[in-house]
């Protein structure tokens, strides 16, 4: 006999819209986002938090959706790779990756995106050191990462080159 489990109801920021759903207390966010709410752009592989390619960002930190439950999701803001477009054009990092051939497959794509845009996030400017630490949970069969580099050190330049200087940050006045 198959186990009945309660079903709970869930309220979530998805992509910036207030969403919700009815999940069972043990069912994991990658199975929720992708069979509810039809984002597949969240791709499911090792179920076991090593390669990344199920990774979204909860309240922008990057997350494995396939070992993060539903639950744990409610009341917060979680951020998958649809969301990132506006308006129907892609978000820099994603221009960057295409324009840096960083991506092959595109199997570990989104998450290697959500990655960065979380790592963008805390520091404007990454070194080398951080942007390993940042994609260390994000593995790539296809690119050996010398592109990947290359496109988020290229992206951090051009958003840095296009953010308004805050008052007094370089001034001699």
């Amino acid at each position: 006999m198959t186990p009945v489990y309660p079903v709970i109801d869930i309220v979530l920021q998805l992509n910036g819209e207030q969403r919700s759903a009815s999940v069972e207390p043990r069912e994991l966010l990658i199975d929720v986002l992708r069979i509810q709410f039809g984002l597949t752009g969240t791709k499911r592989s090792c179920d076991v938090e090593v390669c990344g390619a199920c990774t979204v960002l909860v309240d922008g930190l990057p997350v494995s959706s396939c070992s993060t439950l539903a639950a744990d999701a409610d009341g917060r803001s979680v951020t998958t790779i649809e969301g990132l477009s506006q308006g129907g054009r892609l978000d820099p990092i994603q221009r960057a990756f295409i324009e840096h051939g960083a991506m092959q497959c595109g199997f570990c794509t989104p998450g290697m995106v959500l990655a960065v845009k979380s790592l963008l996030a805390e520091h404007a400017q990454p070194t080398d050191e951080q942007i390993r630490h940042y994609l260390r949970g994000n593995i790539c069969r296809c690119t050996g990462y010398v592109k990947i580099i290359e496109a988020i050190k290229d992206v951090a330049a051009q958003l840095a080159a296009n953010t308004p200087q805050k008052i007094g940050e370089g001034s001699t006045e």
